[in-house]
């Protein structure tokens, strides 16, 4: 697609690596190009589960690219579609995107972690925060971090940007599993082939349910599934799929998603 990302499609597999030597850092070009490229994956109908990874096994990412910022990128800049890396502002995307990170993931490159539903770890990754010594706001990481780790360990690490390795990010529930180098892209792939075969209406329920229920009360959240005022969830109730998993069950066969 470009020279900094290339895509891998599969079956329902869609692959993006992002390539960008020396550390896969995040311009504003590289940014907009990550968000069409996402924008592709959640328009299109075939593909299933996205894996995002990137080149070589130092650097996942470094984030967002202080270079191009000193030559003129603005930090409020036009970031495209799908706001920095193209993931964590992206409107609508449901369908489940897994991360396979290999090195170290900084700042924005944390971050674009972080906007994956599933991680994937080597063994010699390691992840920080660093913008506080730059005096500056890690802004997607401080909503996030605090919601998928204790709340003391995420602000330790926003306070003090300090690093965190693979093993102390697996036992804070950060990453899903921390693997050896030679094993994490088969792992990554055994898990894409898994949701590939899953049924994507009821991805696009969790993800939109798990999504806008953060910002709501528990009983009004659980009312507005029950009463189909999600748009996925009516979707989902009203759909071939949605009487698939039970005729399945009953006749003792393997369910057959149609997406429809």
């Amino acid at each position: 697609m470009s020279k900094v990302i290339s895509i891998r499609k599969d079956g329902g597999v869609f692959e993006v690596t992002l390539d960008r030597p020396k550390a896969n850092a995040i311009d504003l070009e590289t940014s907009r190009i990550m968000g069409e490229t996402f924008k592709e994956f959640r328009d299109d109908v075939d593909m299933r589960v996205a894996i995002v990874r990137t080149a070589g096994d130092r650097f996942f990412s470094a984030g967002w690219d202080l270079k191009a910022a000193a030559g003129g990128d603005a930090v409020d800049g036009d970031y495209g579609v799908g706001g920095l890396a193209g993931l964590q502002e992206l409107r609508d995307l449901n369908k489940p995107v897994l991360a396979a990170v290999s090195g170290m993931a900084v700042g924005g490159g944390f971050e674009l972690a972080l906007s994956c539903d599933l991680i994937y770890s080597a063994e010699h990754s390691t992840f920080a925060l660093p913008e506080i010594r730059a005096g500056t706001l890690a802004d997607a990481a401080t909503l996030k971090l605090p919601r998928r780790i204790p709340y003391h360990v995420a602000m330790e690490m926003l306070f003090t940007g300090r690093w965190m390795d693979a093993e102390e990010a697996l036992r804070w529930g950060l990453v899903n599993e921390v693997l050896p180098q030679e094993k994490l892209y088969d792992r990554v792939w055994e898990t894409a082939r898994q949701l590939e075969q899953g049924p994507p209406l009821v991805f696009a329920a969790i993800k939109q349910v798990a999504r806008e229920a953060e910002a709501m009360k528990f009983q009004d959240a659980l009312n507005k599934i029950t009463k189909r005022q999600f748009s996925t969830v009516d979707i989902l109730y009203g759909s071939e799929d949605g009487l698939e998993g039970f005729q399945a069950f009953a006749e003792k066969r393997d369910p057959v998603w149609k997406g429809k």
